[in-house]
């Protein structure tokens, strides 16, 4: 058996690098990249844009894990701006579809840019067989809390924005994962729409 204190100090380290991936390579360089033009939660909307493009609020609500209404004022936020272009299905009033914009296609590339100019500079110490095995172990353990705590059924979205196709979790743990639902929807990724 595992001492619990070991297993405390693992999460502990979970806990930190999780907390430098938010707070020093999402947040950080999205201030630096974007310039304050989005919050953190608006480019999470914008890069889900840029992967599929048929949603209904409550989609959007449960990748932003919001309310509908405050998934509603994110959206219409973004579409003012010129960020976002919104049109309704003819068929399903309920399903929207989302657009990226010119303006939103560079700020996600000027971001895209930086962001893998910031991860090479960090991980270039570390050989591609020692990141393997990281991320092997992180979805393994991934995997046996999700399957311990959560409804299959239940929306996952434990990747957030770093979605893979060949993600660990889903193969271990039955989920109902939200990019596979969009693209058996029959959706195909965004190449976006000049606006």
């Amino acid at each position: 058996m595992i001492p619990l204190r070991e297993i405390d100090d693992f999460l502990g380290s979970a806990h930190v690098f999780a907390s430098a991936v938010t707070d020093i390579i999402e947040q950080r360089l999205l201030e630096e990249a974007a310039e304050g033009q989005v919050t953190a939660s608006q480019m999470k909307l914008l890069k889900l844009v840029a992967m599929t493009d048929s949603y209904t609020l409550g989609d959007v609500a449960s990748f932003l894990r919001v309310s509908n209404a405050a998934a509603s004022k994110a959206v219409d936020r973004l579409v003012r701006r010129d960020l976002l272009r919104r049109i309704q299905d003819q068929n399903d009033r309920r399903v929207m579809r989302l657009h990226l914009t010119r303006a939103s296609r560079r700020l996600l590339a000027a971001y895209e840019n930086a962001r893998r100019r910031k991860l090479q500079s960090i991980f270039v110490q570390f050989p591609p067989e020692e990141l393997r095995g990281a991320s092997e172990l992180l979805d393994r353990l991934s995997a046996d809390i999700v399957d311990h705590t959560s409804n299959p059924e239940e929306l996952c979205l434990k990747c957030g924005i770093y979605f893979r196709e060949r993600c660990l979790v889903r193969q271990l743990v039955p989920r109902n994962c939200f990019y596979q639902r969009a693209r058996k929807k029959g959706v195909n990724h965004v190449s976006g729409s000049a606006g």
